[in-house]
C-alpha cells in the first residue's frame, strides 16, 4: 500500500497532491517543485549550532535532532520537499560494521570487506536496528503536513565501494579488482547490500516517507557494460522491493551521463541528472515514461544572483518539454554556500514556472 494513501487505500493524504509528487508522477503541476540534495546541513548556521559537539553518526540516531535538522531548510528556503537527515552508511553501522564518519574524510571502515569470510559480517537489517528512523519520521510527518518527506539510502554499488575500499576512493581500485576478479563474490556482496538497503527504505516508507531516493554516488566510475552486468541487478532488486508501496522512486548518481538510460531501466520513476548533461539530452537518453530531476551546477551558487538566475533559466528551458521535472542541483549543496542564494533560487523557480 502506498504511504501516500490513507489506511483505507481510497483517499489520498495531504502530500499526494503536492507539486513534488505530481511532478514525480508526470502530472501537471502548479509550479516546478524544488528541493536540494544536502539542503539540510553544513550550509546552514542553525544546523551547525544544533550539531555542535555531536558526532555525525550519533546525530543520525537522535530522533528529535534528526527532525529539527530535516525541517530547517523547509522553514528557511520554502522548498517543496524535505529529505530525511541521515547518512548512507547508517544501516551498515546499525548491523554492527565498525565504521565512523571522519570530518574532512567521510566514512571510514575499520576492517574492509574483501573476502567471502568477510561477507558473513553483513547480517540482515531489522526495523528494530533503526528504531530511531521510525520515531524521527513520525515526528517529521506530523510537522510537515502537506509537504512530502523523501527517504533515502545508498545504492549497493556505492555502499560496496566504501566497504571494499575502507573509505572514499578516487579510482576504486579494490572495488573494481573484486568485481572483475571474483564476480560471484561481488554478486553475493551486492545482493546482500540490496537486501539491507531494501529494508532500510521499507522502514522509511512504512513510517511515512512519501518518496525515496537511491544514491549511487560513485557508480559514474563504471562503463555501461560493467554497470549492466555487475551493478544493475542489485539496484533493480532494491527498486522492485519497494514497488508495492506506490511511492516515487528516484535514482541518482554523479558523472553518470553514459549510464542514464540504464539507471532508468533499473526501475526508477525519476532519474536524477548531474550538471554535465542538459536535461533535454538526458530525456533522450533516458527515454519516455520517466520524470527527471536536476540539474543546476552547485558551483553556480557562488556567483552573482543574476548568474544563478541565468543558469537556472537554462535548466528550466531545457526541461520545458519534459514529462515531469523536479528542479534540483546536479549534486549536493556545497558546505560554504550562502543560504540566502538557495532561498532566492527557490523563489525564482517558483515565480518563473507558476502556471
Amino acid at each position: 500500500m502506498s504511504a501516500n494513501l490513507r489506511p483505507t487505500g481510497q483517499q489520498p493524504t495531504a502530500t499526494y497532491e503536492s507539486a513534488f509528487l505530481k511532478a514525480c508522477r508526470r502530472e501537471p503541476v502548479p509550479h516546478t517543485p524544488v528541493w536540494f540534495m544536502r539542503q539540510a546541513g553544513r550550509s546552514l548556521p542553525e544546523y551547525l549550532k544544533v550539531r555542535e559537539g555531536i558526532p555525525m553518526l550519533e546525530s543520525c540516531m537522535m530522533p528529535e535532532l534528526v527532525a529539527e535538522i530535516t525541517m530547517q531548510p523547509v522553514r528557511r528556503h520554502h522548498v517543496d520537499a524535505a529529505i530525511y537527515f541521515s547518512d548512507i552508511v547508517v544501516p551498515l553501522k546499525a548491523i554492527g560494521i565498525d565504521l565512523d564518519i571522519k570530518p574532512g574524510v567521510g566514512p571510514v571502515v575499520e576492517q574492509p570487506i574483501r573476502s567471502r569470510a568477510d561477507l558473513a559480517r553483513l547480517r540482515d537489517l531489522t526495523p528494530e536496528d533503526v528504531w530511531y528512523v521510525t520515531e524521527a519520521i513520525g515526528l517529521l510527518t506530523a510537522e510537515l503536513g502537506s509537504i512530502p518527506l523523501i527517504g533515502f539510502a545508498g545504492a549497493p554499488f556505492t555502499l560496496a565501494s566504501y566497504l571494499v575500499e575502507g573509505g572514499p576512493s578516487k579510482n576504486h581500485e579494490h572495488t573494481k579488482a573484486l568485481m572483475y576478479g571474483d564476480p560471484q563474490l561481488w554478486a553475493d556482496l551486492l545482493d546482500r547490500l540490496a537486501e539491507i538497503t531494501s529494508t532500510f527504505l521499507k522502514v522509511q516508507i512504512e513510517a511515512g516517507a512519501s518518496a525515496v531516493q537511491l544514491f549511487d554516488s560513485w557508480v559514474g566510475a563504471l562503463a555501461p557494460a560493467d554497470y549492466r552486468r555487475s551493478v544493475m541487478p542489485a539496484s533493480s532488486k532494491v527498486f522492485k522491493a519497494v514497488e508495492e508501496y506506490g511511492v516515487p522512486r528516484i535514482h541518482f548518481g554523479v558523472g553518470t551521463g553514459e549510464l542514464l538510460g540504464l539507471m532508468g531501466e533499473a526501475g526508477a520513476d525519476v532519474v536524477g541528472v548531474d550538471w554535465r548533461v542538459p536535461l533535454d539530452e538526458a530525456a533522450r537518453r533516458v527515454g519516455p515514461g520517466k520524470a527527471l530531476q536536476g540539474n543546476l551546477d552547485p558551483a553556480v551558487l557562488f556567483s552573482t544572483t543574476e548568474a544563478v538566475e541565468a543558469k537556472a533559466r537554462e535548466v528550466l528551458d531545457a526541461a520545458a518539454d519534459l514529462e515531469g521535472h523536479v528542479f534540483n542541483l546536479g549534486h549536493g549543496v556545497p558546505p560554504t554556500t550562502d543560504p540566502d542564494s538557495l532561498t532566492r533560487l527557490v523563489e525564482y523557480v517558483h515565480t518563473q514556472t507558476a502556471r
